[in-house]
């Protein structure tokens, strides 16, 4: 980053915290929100492929990309792209000649900085670290009180004020649920100004048309300035791959935009294995290699060094009902074995989330999900979207289920630290001390640790069964419904410049005056 970017960004930085008057006021009287630094993992990452795997699913990606190619549709400049760099065209369909698209994926940086507004919330996605963001993109909504129905933009408020109170979530996420009550082409205006007035959290932009990732990248440019948003990644974006080997025009052309503009883009096969990828575990990881390499690649093609996030969202499919399944063996197995691939692309990886097909937050939905959210650590995956609040299969976002699965990521942090063998934890004095026989309830060293040597629930019941009887023998998705309540009781709007805040409304404003609602 350079000296004039970064004297932009503590400029935006100030203004994010102080902003005069009104905001210091703010500021004095917020409820203190503490979040979690992003996961640096001390545990190894666990890998299933060997070397001959790795050997056999490389070259054959490559022979995809080569033999029978990829279809770019709708977007005659990225064939044109193509061409320039040496793949061969036929009609839409691109063959990339073996080896062209990894060496153009040597460009795209092995990892990045995301800014929030507020620099404390900064993430640093690659490496050995994991960030966690929540659900993204169900339709519905679910509460215990109201059931199932269609989400509104009050909804999105409410999941981005539960995410930014939630200790252990990184992100504050994209299109958390969609809000329904507002026209198809404003929403994003409206779930974008959620995130950077109600949030102080890294957010993501809109890729549903590429005019709507430019006004994203354009409020952007309000919230943290234009020369900070040029020289640095503000923002992450989602742009899926329309399995098998099909690049559409809306997403490439906002990959483009954001491409451009140096903003981050996670590329993601979206694999149903059985229905958009084949049966077999090795045939879905050489498919989902062969579309990373291609839309890795012709980010690079849009900007050399434009950041990426290699993605793969995997799920089996039923094949009495057709329905998705999830936290299945054969996921798994995709999803580590993805993450070696991505490592040897040296690329930050995007995979699993608290997956689960269940149509309530019960015993299926917390095995799925557990299933699914200790894979992802394991895989070594870097971002981690859909981290908490998903219900059946993606189409719900729910509120308890939110917070039951912000509160478990925890236990992915405890985990993630690995074994400290420090001489303070390797205990040989309590052990003298205790000798056979005692206990250590009243050590000195368990009087010293015992604030911090268990990671706890805050969502899960441990009292004895009589006292949680007194209290209304509440199971979990009851005690989950009092959290809710109570995180947006508590939750206090974190300060921002009334200045910024009042262009980012009028620019919303504006640019929803230009144009008729559109349902479609």
């Amino acid at each position: 980053m350079t000296e004039a970017a970064q004297m932009a960004g503590e400029r935006a930085g100030r203004r994010g915290r102080s902003g005069g008057g009104a905001a210091r006021r703010a500021e004095r009287t917020a409820v203190s929100v503490e979040t979690a630094r992003f996961i640096e993992r001390n545990i190894p990452d666990y890998e299933v492929l060997d070397a001959r795997a790795i050997e056999v699913i490389e070259a054959n990606a490559e022979t995809v990309l080569e033999e029978i190619g990829v279809v770019f549709s709708d977007n005659p400049e990225a064939l044109e792209r193509w061409r320039q760099a040496g793949a061969h065209i036929d009609g839409e369909r691109v063959r990339i000649p073996r080896g062209l698209a990894r060496k153009l994926c040597a460009t795209a940086p092995a990892t990045f900085t995301q800014h929030a507004r507020n620099s404390a919330r900064n993430v640093e996605i690659g490496g050995r670290n994991l960030v966690l963001a929540p659900v993204y993109g169900p339709p519905f909504v679910r509460d215990a009180e109201g059931g199932r129905r269609y989400a509104t933009i009050e909804d999105f408020r409410n999941f981005v004020k539960l995410g930014y109170m939630s200790k252990w979530l990184h992100h504050s996420g994209g299109t958390v649920c969609e809000p329904t009550d507002v026209a198809v082409n404003k929403r994003h205006l409206d779930m974008l100004l959620a995130h950077m007035v109600y949030s102080d959290k890294p957010f993501m932009g809109s890729v549903t048309a590429p005019e709507r990732a430019q006004d994203c990248v354009e409020m952007c440019e309000i919230l943290f300035g234009k020369e900070f948003v040029a020289e640095n990644t503000v923002m992450t974006s989602l742009i899926n791959i329309n399995s098998p080997l099909t690049f559409d025009g809306i997403m490439m052309g906002a990959l483009e935009v954001y491409a451009k503009a140096n903003q981050a883009c996670i590329i993601s096969p979206f694999i149903v294995g059985g229905a958009m990828a084949p049966v077999s575990v090795a045939g879905t990881l050489t498919q989902v290699l062969a579309e990373a390499l291609a839309g890795v690649a012709y980010s690079q093609l849009v900007r050399p060094g434009a950041p990426v996030i290699v993605g793969a969202f995997v799920t089996s499919i039923d094949m009495n009902s057709g329905a998705p399944t999830f936290g299945t063996p054969e996921a798994s197995l995709i999803t580590y074995g993805m993450g070696q691939l991505a490592r040897r692309m040296g690329l930050p990886y995007r995979s699993a989330g608290a997956f689960c097909g269940s149509k309530l937050p019960d015993a299926q939905a917390g095995y799925e999900s557990a299933n699914s959210l200790n894979m992802g650590l394991l895989s070594g995956v870097n971002f981690m979207l859909h981290a908490c609040g998903w219900l059946e299969g993606g189409l719900v976002a729910s509120y308890e289920k939110f917070v039951m699965d912000a509160d478990q990521l925890g236990a992915l942090h405890q985990m993630a630290k690995g074994v400290d063998i420090s001489e303070e934890m390797q205990a040989m004095d309590a052990i003298r001390e205790v000798g056979p026989g005692g206990h250590y309830l009243g050590c000195a060293h368990t009087q010293a640790n015992f604030k911090t040597a268990f990671w706890r629930s805050e969502a899960f019941d441990y009292k004895p069964f009589e006292t949680w009887d007194e209290e209304g023998a509440r199971d979990t998705q009851s005690l989950a419904s009092a959290r809710v309540a109570k995180l947006l009781g508590d939750y206090r709007q974190p300060p921002l410049d009334p200045e910024i805040a009042q262009r980012l409304t009028e620019y919303v404003e504006k640019r929803k005056a230009s144009m008729s609602d559109s349902f479609s």
